[in-house]
């Protein structure tokens, strides 16, 4: 086997720009900043990729896009004259994951984005290679449909087209690099069967969305000033979210509490709804399935058998959980509370006439206790990481490899679990870290992975690309 130069990035997450249909577009030039074309990466990743094959010297380059690269969750455009019914919802928080709608919003991204998809064509026929790994917020790509139109965006002959590949959630490079975008080890964001993510919605063809993207489309997409690439700007202490209520969102968006109160529970019921939904069952075979994925990820079938049971069980198996990270737990908890006090004394007034003021006192009393169950409820969103050492130790054993490469977390990385070197190539979003968009975390990281001096071993190196003014 020759060695190859390998380059991946991950967390792309190119979308659409906010559609200016949206009234607090025009009155507030700060919503959703950070989806505007001031900030696309096009001509970033242009250069990028001539960069890495002057980096390879000649040599053959396989690009690995390692997911999250194309966001169907952002898109907010809609079909002019649509041949397909649109529910209310989605005018408001993006089409449903149903096959015409995901070949709309491609369809969207890639004239959004074409010259990245013109330099990825000439990359390919300059004798390259792309591989284009699902994420969480690209798991519409499993639609082979949508593949097919990306493949159509290259403009590529039949011979090119087979140097674009489409694995099914990992993929293993020369035989000494596993690498996947990371959600399969996300309870929040996993996607519980990459091999058939499908189900029947009213007899149309559908893929059963991740609790986190869910969330991102009913509630992230409708909090404009919050940027979903950046954890800290959306979670926070209740003190830091009464600031940046007084600051920005008292004029931008004062209903605030009843977007978050109708996105939480749309959330809630639609990942809910999705436990009883009908999987779909094509003519394929999961046998089929299963060798498939190892023919286009380069493993055997035993790896993608024993790769899937290394999965993380999906935070939507815990409704408790959910409703936490919601903060619906809290909504229950409050009207609870004031049902109960309310009966009470509303007895008593009816008994011994006593006034309703009285509610104010044990409510009172109970609001300390409130406070400290809120406080004590972590956010295990913000919390998740990096996979465990066990869980490295066995991806790597079982594809028979010493390196494993992911993304997902937007945080680079380069490290040692033991025998077992791990790299997470960050992100490339307009991540900000401020509503103003002048501040952001570490961007545009790389990992290159090229031959040794001694020809047999690779190395990997973790970059950062600056792009040229």
């Amino acid at each position: 086997m020759s060695l190859l130069h390998t380059a991946i990035i991950s967390d792309l997450h190119l979308t659409d720009p906010e559609p200016p249909r949206h009234k607090s577009r025009s009155k507030h030039p700060l919503w959703k900043k950070f989806k505007t074309k001031e900030f696309y990466i096009d001509e970033s990743l242009v250069q990028f990729i001539d960069h890495i094959q002057k980096e390879a010297a000649g040599n053959p380059v396989e690009l690995i896009l390692n997911g999250d690269i194309f966001d169907f969750d952002s898109v907010m455009s809609l079909p002019q004259k649509p041949i397909y019914k649109i529910n209310w919802i989605e005018t408001r928080r993006g089409l449903f994951p149903q096959l015409e709608k995901s070949l709309f919003k491609i369809k969207i991204i890639l004239e959004e984005h074409k010259p990245f998809m013109e330099a990825l064509s000439q990359f390919v026929k300059n004798g390259h290679k792309v591989v284009i790994i699902p994420g969480n917020h690209d798991v519409e790509m499993h639609f082979p449909e949508v593949q097919e139109k990306i493949r159509e965006s290259l403009a590529l002959t039949p011979e090119e087209q087979t140097r674009v590949v489409f694995p099914t959630w990992f993929y293993i490079s020369n035989g000494d690099t596993l690498i996947e975008h990371g959600h399969q080890q996300d309870p929040y964001c996993i996607c519980e069967n990459p091999l058939n993510p499908f189900l029947l919605d009213y007899n149309e063809k559908s893929v059963r969305l991740p609790f986190g993207n869910v969330a991102c489309r009913y509630m992230m997409n409708g909090l404009g000033l919050f940027n979903p690439h950046v954890e800290k700007n959306y979670i926070m202490s209740v003190p830091e979210y009464i600031r940046f209520f007084f600051k920005y969102l008292v004029t931008a968006q004062p209903l605030i509490m009843w977007t978050w109160l109708w996105g939480s529970t749309a959330t809630l019921w639609h990942v809910t709804t999705d436990r009883f939904a009908t999987p779909f069952k094509g003519e394929t075979s999961r046998e089929q399935l299963v060798n498939r994925a190892a023919e286009v990820s380069q493993a055997t079938p035993s790896m993608v058998r024993q790769l899937q049971e290394l999965f993380v069980i999906p935070a939507v198996n815990n409704p408790i959980m959910i409703a936490r990270e919601l903060w619906l737990d809290r909504l229950f908890l409050i009207t609870f509370i004031f049902g109960v006090v309310f009966f009470i004394v509303s007895t008593l007034n009816d008994y011994l006439g006593i006034s309703l003021y009285w509610i104010f006192l044990p409510l009172a009393l109970l609001l300390p206790f409130f406070l400290f169950y809120a406080r004590s409820v972590t956010s295990l969103v913000s919390e998740y990481k990096e996979p465990s050492e066990a869980i490295l130790s066995k991806q790597a054993e079982i594809a028979q490899v010493k390196r494993v490469v992911y993304g997902h977390t937007h945080h680079p990385r380069h490290e040692y679990y033991g025998f077992v070197e791990h790299l997470n190539s960050g992100t490339w979003s307009p991540a900000f870290t401020n509503v103003e968009c002048t501040e952001s975390t570490e961007r545009n990281a790389y990992v290159w992975i090229t031959p040794g001096e001694d020809q047999k071993l690779r190395k990997a190196e973790l970059l950062q690309f600056s792009t040229k003014k």
